[in-house]
């Protein structure tokens, strides 16, 4: 098992939660397949109350992260996913799990059998050495309709449309592709894991796999099973309970209300009531049932228990600037501003505003906030800003911030952290949208979007990112160009570029269709300019983006959604094409930026 930052094979992410019956088993079993393949395996521990960590310490060999606090499974993932390094696949392992000699080689071969495969998950057989019911077909209304009234006993050679799960002992004999399989041994293609980001951190435990199947499919690519790949699985080795029976059973309702609309989400959340109702004889399943039904009582249930985001100013001095170029943003530039004045004046960073052509009193505002060095320039032009604040900035690396984006500090120093460790040459934080405000064209459009698993790892549109000084040395200065975030991610190879899985920024959206029209038009152009200047390096993004979008259709409102975005997306290419104007830009979502 290898600790460098090397290629390996293989890196292996094991998430622990009071494991030390199960650990070391599995953790010699690794040891065995390292003899044949090159691994590299970290362990994220839950806060444990056993003697996990102890034992894991005890392998020197492998990474072992304290996540702080009881994450879950997808946010212990998540923590671990940034400790793998570069890989070409990636392995996630359940640690109540037993590796049988070779079966990592087993799906590694089934992975490089075909381009189209993008995970790869093995037979898994119980403590008897039966063949586990671990493989799965997507949700759907007939089949959980199926499953409430027949239950995993009766006619279990039911068809297809009948069932969430496959049943059918014939369907664990040969290799053949899948909609999803339980998320305790997956190997994932290592630039597919990199384009999807991290796991979906709303689904505490259940679904979060559901939910990354689904997006690995939405990529284009198949999941394999590879039977000649066996583990075996104790079950239950992270506990079971009454009230995580009842999490299964909501979270199954929660995926559905985010990937369908809202009558096909009451009808599944009907037919789960229904099963409950039938097994109502047992007590849990009476629990289950009033849960269900009152969903101001999902909230009482198991969640992540994350330690507390703070702004904890420590660590060294120096450790990165930061740059800010401002046009007319006198609404929102306190907003950004604020949340890292007390680093900037500690010393942790520089804070450079670059206020280019400004009307308004932007650079004033800007310079009432403590620790932030303000320089004005008469044109209004994003990239002589840019390369301004570099003119002016000491410190590397250095982070690029739209004024309108909102950022804690901690996040900040994350990323320039990252930059600085020199394994990658560029980086951004995970953002998210913020449309709280917006009309329905524009909730639905980003809807549309945040379900499409492309881009996931590119730089552009977080309006935020960072290169060390090797990685700016790439293009030298900022060319004159609309899209600056897009071209910069022209400019690296997907090893040499990352997201930093920390408290996400936040975009806001624009709050009406002109606005968003305004956006888009600006970054359909600023994309026609970078095709024109280097066809060979910049992707064409039209027919890979329809194909996503397509992909996220699941149901009636996801149809109406990706409609939105179709036509919301040409009407800004016609309007982009008709327009004198280089810059747009959205004023909408900046009125209430104080």
């Amino acid at each position: 098992m290898d600790s460098t930052e090397h290629v390996a094979t293989v890196a292996i992410v094991i998430v622990t939660y009071n494991s030390a019956a199960d650990i070391p088993l599995l953790l010699n079993d690794l040891r065995a397949e390292a003899r044949e393949t090159d691994i590299r395996v970290v362990v994220v521990d839950n806060e444990s109350a056993d003697d996990t960590a102890a034992i894991v310490r005890g392998y020197p060999e492998v990474v072992f992260v304290e996540s702080g606090g009881n994450l879950g499974y997808a946010g212990g993932i998540n923590v671990g996913l940034t400790h793998t390094g570069n890989c070409d696949a990636v392995l996630i392992l359940n640690p109540d799990l037993r590796v049988r000699p070779g079966a990592i080689a087993e799906m590694l071969a089934a992975l490089d059998a075909d381009d189209r495969i993008g995970a790869v998950v093995p037979l898994i057989l119980d403590t008897e050495g039966n063949p586990h019911t671990s493989l799965c077909r997507e949700p759907s209304l007939t089949r959980a309709f199926g499953d409430a009234l027949l239950g995993s006993r009766a006619w279990r050679n039911r068809p297809a449309w009948l069932s969430e799960f496959d049943y059918r002992p014939s369907s664990y004999g040969h290799a053949h592709d899948i909609d999803w399989a339980t998320g305790a041994c997956l190997l994932v293609r290592g630039v597919l894991a990199a384009e999807l980001g991290e796991w979906n951190e709303d689904f505490f435990l259940y679904s979060e796999e559901t939910e990354y199947f689904r997006r690995i499919r939405s990529s284009g690519h198949v999941v394999r099973f590879a039977p000649a790949a066996v583990v075996q699985h104790r079950l239950g080795g992270s506990g079971t309970s009454p009230a995580l029976a009842t999490l299964l059973e909501v979270n199954r309702i929660r995926y559905i209300e985010l990937h369908h609309g809202r009558w096909y989400a009451r009808l599944f959340r009907a037919i789960v009531a229904l099963a409950a109702l039938m097994r109502s004889y047992n007590a849990d399943h009476r629990r289950t049932l009033s849960i269900v039904l009152r969903r101001n009582r999902w909230k009482d249930l198991p969640k992540a228990t994350k330690p507390a985001v703070a702004e904890v100013l420590s660590g060294r001095l120096g450790r990165g600037a930061v740059i800010v170029p401002a046009y007319d943003e006198a609404a929102v530039i306190e907003r950004t501003l604020r949340p890292l004045s007390e680093a900037a004046v500690a010393g942790f960073f520089e804070l450079i505003v670059v206020a280019n052509g400004c009307t308004d009193d932007t650079a004033a505002r800007a310079r009432t906030i403590p620790g932030v060095q303000v320089v004005e320039l008469p044109v209004g032009s994003k990239p002589l800003a840019l390369n301004t604040g570099d003119s002016v900035a000491t410190l590397w690396p250095r982070l690029y911030l739209d004024a309108d984006i909102r950022i804690t500090a901690t996040t900040v120093l994350a990323v320039l952290d990252r930059i600085d460790h020199g394994d990658v040459l560029a980086a951004r934080p995970a953002f998210r949208y913020d449309s709280d405000n917006a009309s329905t064209i524009v909730r639905s459009y980003y809807r549309a979007r945040r379900k499409m698993a492309a881009h996931q790892n590119a730089l552009w549109w977080a309006g935020v990112f960072g290169l060390s000084a090797e990685g700016h040395k790439r293009f030298g200065e900022f060319p004159e160009v609309t899209g600056d975030d897009m071209f910069v991610d022209t400019q690296f190879r997907d090893t040499e570029k990352t997201v930093v899985h920390t408290e996400p920024s936040v975009w806001t959206t624009p709050t009406d269709l002109s606005g968003l029209l305004t956006v888009l038009g600006r970054h359909h152009r600023g994309n026609t300019e970078l095709v024109d200047r280097d066809p060979e390096r910049t992707p064409k993004t039209g027919l890979h983006t329809a194909r996503a979008i397509l992909r996220t259709i699941t149901g009636p409102l996801s149809a109406v959604d990706a409609a939105v975005y179709f036509g919301v997306a040409i009407a800004a290419r016609r309007r982009a094409a008709h327009s004198d104007s280089r810059w747009e830009r959205d004023n909408s979502s900046r009125s209430t930026g104080v």
